[in-house]
């Protein structure tokens, strides 16, 4: 097998972060570009992390989306952290910029989109996050990309110890190894998200949509 070249968007995030170590333990990738906003504490032979503030507008950068066979983009914003308007902003105008330089630089590259359980691809709904991931995902299929998975996760376990983003991910976070015996597919934990993200990226997968079932029937396969 070829060496592969990966590009990730969300590299400090917390699947990203994942992603990305995963990328730089892989014998199958030669070079990983991480493009962030703010530089990365990790430093590797394989990884150029490029600073970049603008999201809307990727042309000063557009070389580092040529040769790129995978690319896992995994930026977003809790619902709630911003105002809606710089909701729609990240989850939407930025996915699209981004996914439409990589298809005019890179048209065979698989495009890994990290989603969310309840994406409303009829743009109806009321809820911000529903409605702003359902629309990122209907452009991005509509795109023409040559190999996109769309991954939809529902509650995701931080499998390592973090600063919670505000109480309702505190509380979650307590109450989540109860409520999966109840309710397996309610979420999954970081670490089979960002597994099943890194592998789908070299390997066929079922569907183009995997919800949060599929995302750990995928892991356990």
């Amino acid at each position: 097998m070829m060496s592969k070249r990966v590009l990730i968007f969300g590299a400090n995030g917390m699947i990203g972060s994942l992603i990305l170590e995963k990328c730089l333990e892989s014998e199958k990738i030669n070079e990983v570009v991480a493009i962030t906003r703010k530089e990365l504490e990790i430093k590797h032979p394989k990884l150029k992390n490029i600073l970049h503030q603008d999201y809307l507008n990727v042309n000063s950068i557009e070389n580092y989306f040529e040769n790129i066979d995978i690319c896992y983009f995994c930026l977003g914003v809790y619902t709630g952290a911003v105002n809606n308007d710089l909701f729609f902003e990240i989850t939407v105008d930025y996915t699209k910029t981004i996914a439409s330089k990589l298809i005019q630089k890179s048209n065979q590259a698989c495009f890994c989109f990290l989603s969310g359980m309840g994406a409303d691809l009829t743009e109806k709904s009321k809820m911000p996050f529903a409605k702003a991931k359902g629309m990122a995902e209907n452009y991005l299929l509509k795109l023409g990309l040559q190999k996109l998975v769309i991954f939809r996760p529902g509650y995701i376990y931080p499998d390592k110890k973090r600063k919670e983003p505000n109480f309702f991910y505190t509380l979650s976070r307590w109450l989540y190894p109860i409520l999966k015996i109840v309710y397996p597919n309610i979420g999954l934990s970081s670490e089979t998200l960002a597994n099943v993200m890194f592998n789908t990226g070299f390997s066929y997968s079922p569907k183009v949509i995997l919800e949060n079932k599929d995302i750990k029937d995928f892991n356990a396969s």
